[in-house]
């Protein structure tokens, strides 16, 4: 056997079993959260300071002078909400852009399970996830609003939303691998997404122009958790994903959109793990 055909039929996505790759996943992903504030004064406050600052600014910005709140019940927890969510999202599948190429000497290891690359940077962000949703919580409750039932819908979206920040993180960071301009395509993309997600704005406003326009930014899976979250942690009041949406018959559209999507990432990086060493 040649060495070509060899390195073709190198380490797989998960060399070594799922449980082995589970391990290394937190293994990876704990060590990399502790590096990235290592000798920071503030340590890991900077997880909590940057979306507050970046959710400061735009408040700002977008409520007193440009006016895109609309009159919104509780516009500056709307817009936190959305920041906190789609901060996640943004970091998690921009990181794992380049992590299998960040961890070249990892991916030549023998038997080392590729999978738990994009999967620690996916982790890692949810650390951090963690730690604004409790930032979250405390505005909620400072603003007068009182625990519910609604609340436990909470740690459902969350997942979801893991779960396809984990898909869109396998798929890139395989993508990139073969072809470098993923990452400035990724980056614009996530700034289109970024208007496109009912963040700044409510989704009712849009309605008001445009239902068709509203139904269709409704598509966007990021935009479906966003809107529920806000639906049930901060305002019943607002429209939930289903009634934004058009109807719950809809939903099939995101969720098949996000089913899709982390089928297509994980069918990607699986068959293209035992070719990555061999193009780096």
């Amino acid at each position: 056997m040649s060495a070509g055909a060899y390195e073709m039929k190198g380490p797989s996505a998960f060399a070594g079993g799922s449980r082995r790759m589970l391990q290394l996943t937190r293994i990876l992903a704990v060590t990399e959260f502790k590096l990235r504030f290592f000798d920071s004064f503030l340590g890991y406050f900077w997880s909590l300071l940057r979306p507050l600052l970046f959710f400061g600014v735009l408040f700002v910005v977008f409520n007193e002078f440009v006016k895109f709140g609309g009159g919104a019940k509780d516009y500056p927890l709307l817009l936190l909400n959305g920041i906190v969510l789609f901060s996640f999202f943004q970091e998690a599948t921009t990181r794992g852009v380049t992590a299998v190429v960040d961890h070249e000497a990892l991916v030549r290891k023998v038997q080392f399970p590729r999978m738990a690359i994009p999967l620690s940077t996916v982790m890692t962000a949810v650390f951090n996830l963690a730690l604004s949703l409790v930032v979250l919580l405390i505005f909620v409750l400072a603003s007068g609003h009182a625990p519910a039932l609604s609340w436990l819908e909470l740690p459902l979206l969350a997942a979801a939303l893991v779960g396809l920040a984990c898909g869109a993180a396998m798929l890139v960071s395989a993508l990139y691998v073969f072809a470098r301009d993923v990452q400035p395509i990724w980056e614009v993309g996530m700034q289109a997404l970024f208007y496109a997600t009912p963040i700044l704005y409510p989704i009712e406003r849009v309605a008001e122009h445009s239902t068709t326009a509203a139904h269709f930014l409704m598509c966007n899976p990021v935009a479906v958790v966003i809107e529920q979250a806000r639906h049930a942690l901060i305002d019943p009041t607002a429209p939930s994903a289903a009634d934004a949406i058009g109807g719950a018959v809809w939903l099939a559209i995101p969720i098949g959109i996000a089913i899709g999507g982390c089928a297509l990432g994980f069918a990607v990086f699986n068959r293209t793990a035992p070719r990555i060493a061999e193009e780096l």
